[in-house]
């Protein structure tokens, strides 16, 4: 009741305030200038010193959002709009994974011309796993486009990107997306604008930041509106998002007469130019040929990298990246000629010799061990096979990604840090592509001791599932150690609950699968990390035992027929299999010992059946990020290019039984 309420009045006082708050603003600036349609385009030349760009003509916006509430569509119109050709729908997903999986794994900057002003925009994934993606280039921008579905509201991943920006200082602009949905109508969004309200306050927003505009728009349909419509009877564009967006986000203030500094915020290798910086201008002025050094901050202080030229400058614009004699304060440019500095390094002439502040990023809060797959089908598929390789692939993606590290373990293998396993399984499928051959342990948990008391991290979950499905989810998590905190309807949709809950890392690993069963699809989970707290205490019984093999060979349709009863199968007829390796999950709580490769004895004698009516249910086959959530503790994930193999740690059958009989962590 509050939240509305508060809402209400601001926004009876806002108008009057941002109308004075916003003509102070340009009175008062000295880039302010008139410009009429006509004349922009012949007065667009204006530069600073050197030949770069006036940093009052720049507007640095990231747009920011929950997965799935349409930023890269949203990106598509305003490229669309501004005259790029985009070749295909969700034209910055640039890797196969993001076009195949539909989600945005890295980020992206380009940049988009409207009227006489320069918009670079900068689009972030939106799952909680690739928050690391949100962190390092919120530092590059002054301004953010939220969107926010109008018909789901503001979830676990709005109040993530939403508190890092406003952390920076950031400005939002609030766009409410989707309102053509027929669930979607006028109280539902002033609704949803409350709910966004209140969440900046809750987030310790300034005055100024609770001072924004609030535009609704269907990106799908490719227009925006400043008032509430399901269709607007004007101009169907973007044309009051972009105006928004020069009239509200400040320009960068920076000096283009300081000698030249860049922090790199994104890096990506080119096999003509070598490692290709980019990142945004802080002070000066860069040009082509300029002698520059690379300067890492540590705590000794300031240690020099490397020296060198700048043999090439890039801006992104549209769909492609142009080539440019200078870059001025303010602007976001690519740089080629330096091979040293990575993400966090700065850039600088070379009487410079102080770096600049780095991003610090949240900390990780899941492992897990890559190390040589060591089976006894190893090396039929891939081609890098030794720890060396899979060591330098995983430095190599350290450096390009800082929510990942990366730690030497045992013998050839290697500790990877990340934020989720889906973030981890995205790494282990692009490995698997590049013909990689590895084992990997299941996803551990990091734990944290403070003042002598364990703390695990805990993690903000929303959830929405139809009114039969609301016992069996809560009462799975119920045994994964969850707490609910809120829970009602669903606002429009009837026969649909909302609950919020707080639940573990750890008791979250591998629950989406089960999630995506219980609800036979029909529900959605969103998680985000929130905090470290006490150990809750051990899960309940979260998985049953599996069917392990104790032969090698091809495994037969007979043996399956006889082993259908035991539980769920893994494995069809065909595939090959090998002692340890797990075929199949037990109906009971403990391990079981099969025998898949045994085939049906000849004699001489005609018998009524065939093998051609041995009927199988079709088996259960695991994706990757399955098996990644599925594997207990002394279990592996067996990656080659070609499959997917979960197996024991232990092969031989005496050595787990050994194991078994050893105190566990």
């Amino acid at each position: 009741m509050v939240g509305p309420l508060l809402r209400s009045l601001w926004s009876t006082t806002r108008t009057s305030f941002s109308s004075s708050s916003h003509y102070s603003r340009i009175k008062s600036s000295s880039y302010a200038r008139a410009f009429s349609t006509a004349t922009a385009t012949a007065t667009a030349v204006e530069s600073a010193p050197g030949g770069a760009l006036d940093p009052g003509r720049l507007r640095n916006v990231a747009v920011i959002a929950h997965v799935d509430h349409g930023k890269t569509t949203l990106m598509d119109r305003l490229l669309r709009q501004c005259g790029a050709d985009i070749p295909h729908e969700r034209a910055l997903d640039s890797i196969d994974l993001e076009r195949e999986r539909g989600i945005t794994i890295a980020s992206k900057v380009t940049s988009i011309s409207w009227k006489d002003k320069e918009l670079n925009m900068v689009d972030t994934p939106g799952h909680a796993d690739f928050g690391g993606e949100v962190e390092r280039v919120v530092g590059m921008v002054e301004g953010a486009v939220l969107v926010v579905d109008a018909g789901e509201g503001p979830l676990a991943q709005t109040k993530f990107v939403l508190a890092k920006a406003l952390k920076y200082g950031l400005r939002p602009i609030l766009l409410l997306n989707k309102v053509d949905k027929p669930a979607v109508t006028e109280e539902r969004c002033n609704e949803v604008e409350s709910l966004v309200f209140d969440l900046f306050a809750n987030l310790g927003a300034s005055e100024e930041q609770l001072d924004f505009p609030v535009l609704y728009a269907s990106a799908k349909e490719g227009w925006a509106s400043s008032t509430y419509t399901k269709c607007p009877n004007d101009v169907k564009d973007m044309s009051h998002l972009l105006d928004a967006i020069i009239g509200h986000v400040p320009p960068p203030s920076a000096s283009v007469d300081a000698p030249f500094q860049m922090l790199v915020s994104m890096m990506e290798k080119d096999p003509y130019l070598g490692r290709v910086l980019t990142g945004r201008v802080s002070y000066g002025v860069v040009r082509v040929g300029d002698r520059v050094h690379g300067l890492k901050k540590t705590e000794d202080g300031t240690v020099k990298l490397e020296e060198g030229k700048i043999v090439k400058l890039m801006k992104k614009k549209g769909m492609r990246a142009d080539p440019v004699d200078s870059a001025g304060a303010g602007d976001i440019v690519s740089m080629a000629g330096l091979s040293s500095p990575t993400i966090g390094h700065t850039v600088a002439n070379v009487e410079v010799m102080t770096a600049l502040p780095t991003v610090v990023l949240d900390p990780p809060t899941i492992s897990m061990t890559f190390g040589v797959n060591d089976s006894p089908l190893a090396g039929s598929d891939g081609i890098h096979l030794t720890g060396g390789k899979i060591g330098d692939r995983l430095l190599a993606e350290a450096e390009t990604n800082l929510a990942i590290n990366v730690l030497p373990s045992t013998s050839e293998s290697y500790e990877v840090q990340g934020r989720g396993e889906l973030q981890l399984g995205i790494l282990i499928e692009n490995m698997r592509r590049e013909g990689f051959e590895l084992s990997v342990s299941p996803p551990k948990v990091m734990y944290k001791v403070e003042k002598g008391v364990k703390l695990e991290p805990i993690e903000e979950v929303t959830i929405e599932v139809d009114d039969e499905h609301v016992g069996l989810v809560m009462e799975a998590l119920s045994h994964r150690r969850g707490e609910v905190t809120d829970m009602g309807p669903v606002p429009g949709n009837t026969g649909r609950t909302r609950m919020c809950l707080t639940c573990p890392s750890r008791g979250l690993v591998g629950y989406r699968s089960v999630f995506s069963s219980d609800t036979r699809g029909a529900g959605f989970m969103h998680r985000a990390f929130l905090t470290y707290e006490k150990y809750r205490g051990p899960l309940g019984n979260v998985r049953k035992g599996v069917l392990v093999s104790m032969g090698r060979g091809l495994i037969t349709a007979h043996a399956l027929m006889n082993l259908e009863a035991r539980g769920i199968l893994f494995v069809a007829p065909g595939m090959e299999t090998y002692d340890g390796m797990i075929i199949g999950e037990h109906s009971r709580d403990t391990d079981l010992d099969v025998n898949p490769v045994r085939t049906k004895e000849l004699t001489n004698v005609r018998a009524a059946c065939k093998d051609e009516n041995v009927r199988l249910t079709p088996p259960r086959l695991m994706s990757l990020e399955e098996a990644i959530g599925y594997v207990a503790s002394d279990e592996l994930i067996e990656v080659t290019p070609k499959a997917i193999r979960l197996r024991k740690r232990y092969l031989e059958v005496n050595k787990r039984k050994q194991m078994s009989k050893r105190p566990k962590d």
